[in-house]
């Protein structure tokens, strides 16, 4: 069996997922899915979704789900997504070791 998870979210995500669900009212599942664009070729886009969808990979962290759908994991497989802040901002990051070259601000990536 490969230890390698396909998809992870770290503690710092699933907090802060859970706190943004728990202030909508939705549940705390965030959807990571990847559209064509953005200064680098793909961009990470991020939002809330009110259930998995049938052929969505899972992860799971303090009561928190992590969906993606099948097109968007090959993007991403074997990365997580982390809540990040600093002195530029507070936002979602994904570490993907797919990505041959990203963008400074970290939201678009190419292979």
């Amino acid at each position: 069996m490969d230890a390698t998870p396909d998809i992870d979210l770290t503690p710092s995500a699933a907090a802060r997922v859970a706190l943004i669900a728990s202030k909508t009212g939705k549940p705390a599942i965030l959807r990571l899915a990847i559209d064509g664009g953005g200064c680098a070729g793909f961009q990470y886009k991020f939002e809330l979704a009110d259930a998995p969808a049938e052929d969505d990979t899972v992860a799971t962290r303090d009561g928190v789900t992590l969906v993606v759908d099948p097109m968007s994991l090959d993007l991403v497989r074997g990365g997580a997504v982390d809540y990040v802040e600093s002195l530029g901002g507070a936002a979602f990051r994904v570490t993907n070791p797919n990505a041959a070259s990203g963008c400074g601000c970290g939201s678009s990536f190419s292979v």
